[in-house]
């Protein structure tokens, strides 16, 4: 059973074709249980007459937020290719989702996983992590991910034979992932949409939703969200000015940028609680309050954003806000 995940060929008697199989099926199974979110339509926290928002339940599918299908996209790729096998660990940098996305999937195809992780990630993601089984190296809280990503490099290029560096912020099958699934799901559910709006973190969500949003409807306006201040509390969000621009962002595709404050995504939790009864995690309401933000100013349209996860990993936004 162990054979498959070195390589692709056989190894003395043993024939690896009821392999291929076997894992094609554990790879069919992990990709039914990635995508098909719902959108939620927002009735109790913004109405204005000829505007609607919608925003994207991105929680419902496996390990409970958006990264998973950068995640499963990377890895299904990797493996196919030969590069991940379960010889190899899956290295990244992350600040808790995309490593709980990859750990959630490489489990069933035996795969290892280590993950560069800033100190002051959530202990709730941490302790997920550690339960999944992960191999976590922490870097400095200070860094931020830009840092993680460093330490992970360092660590690919001495041990290039032991770790396969998914680099989740340079991969093309980041964006891929958004461009085959979250836009086709979009257009399915809300044909009429008008606008997409969506912050900025690896940037995979925007770039790879955005450009297929584009080439589908060509008059869709598409709004970036990023932080007021380079000293933010939007765990996993970049102030592109003072942050390392992944290189899969493609900046041509945004019409605007709309700045949004930790302030303004703490009050959306609270209000989205009260008003929606729905929990959300600080860049889930970031989202929304960027797209209530845009709302304002439009006469008429349907404004589609990202809800990348839930409260369900923050131990003290459950704390403080419910």
């Amino acid at each position: 059973m162990w054979g498959f995940f070195f390589n692709r060929k056989s190894i003395g008697m043993i024939s690896f074709n009821s392999w291929d199989v076997e894992f094609e099926a554990r790879l069919a199974e992990i990709g039914s249980r990635v995508g098909g979110t719902p959108l939620l339509p927002v009735r109790q926290l913004f109405r204005k007459q000829g505007v609607e928002i919608l925003a994207k339940a991105e929680w419902e599918q496996l390990s409970g937020s958006v990264k998973v299908r950068a995640a499963f996209s990377i890895i299904k790729h990797a493996v196919e290719s030969g590069e991940l096998h379960c010889g190899k660990h899956l290295l990244d940098a992350t600040s808790g989702n995309t490593g709980i996305a990859y750990a959630s999937s490489c489990a069933a195809l035996h795969i290892p996983v280590t993950l560069c992780l800033p100190e002051n990630a959530s202990e709730t993601r941490k302790q997920i992590l550690r339960t999944l089984g992960v191999e976590l190296i922490y870097t400095s809280p200070f860094g931020g991910t830009d840092e993680a990503q460093e330490v992970a490099l360092d660590l690919a290029a001495k041990l290039p034979e032991k770790y396969y560096y998914a680099d989740q912020y340079k991969n093309e099958y980041n964006w891929r992932a958004h461009y085959l699934t979250t836009a086709e799901e979009i257009i399915a559910e809300a044909p009429w949409i008008t606008h997409f709006v969506a912050g900025l973190g690896t940037t995979g969500t925007f770039t790879g939703t955005g450009k297929k949003l584009r080439q589908l409807k060509k008059e869709i306006e598409l709004v970036a969200l990023q932080p007021d201040i380079a000293l933010h509390g939007l765990e996993g969000w970049k102030h592109l000015e003072s942050a390392a621009t992944p290189k899969i962002f493609d900046a041509s595709l945004a019409d605007r940028i709309l700045e949004v404050s930790t302030e303004e995504a703490h009050t959306l939790i609270r209000d989205a609680w009260k008003f929606e009864n729905i929990r959300l995690s600080p860049s889930s309401a970031a989202n929304l309050a960027g797209a209530i933000k845009l709302a304002v100013e439009l006469d008429e349209g349907t404004i589609v954003t990202i809800l990348p996860d839930n409260a369900d990993k923050y131990e003290e936004i459950n704390s403080h806000f419910f």
